[in-house]
């Protein structure tokens, strides 16, 4: 099991992986179509998505944490 101190970047890592996915997938099919090959040419695109997305998650996170602290409201 990895520590709880990590559970930032084990949460951080599982959706940008699963966000990236999906959306270099719809990407994918608008671009090229249902193709021979589509599931190849998808994954092709989905790991550099990955590693882009990962690593912005990363750094904008906090900031989306601070403007939703600013919007919501704590319940009484």
């Amino acid at each position: 099991m990895i520590p709880a101190k990590y559970q930032h970047f084990v949460f951080g890592f599982i959706l940008s992986g699963l966000m990236s996915f999906m959306v270099s997938g719809i990407a994918t099919f608008r671009t090229a179509g249902l193709i021979d090959g589509f599931l190849m040419l998808w994954i092709t695109n989905w790991l550099p998505s990955w590693s882009v997305a990962f690593p912005t998650l990363l750094l904008v996170s906090p900031i989306a944490r601070r403007i939703v602290a600013k919007l919501v409201r704590a319940e009484a």
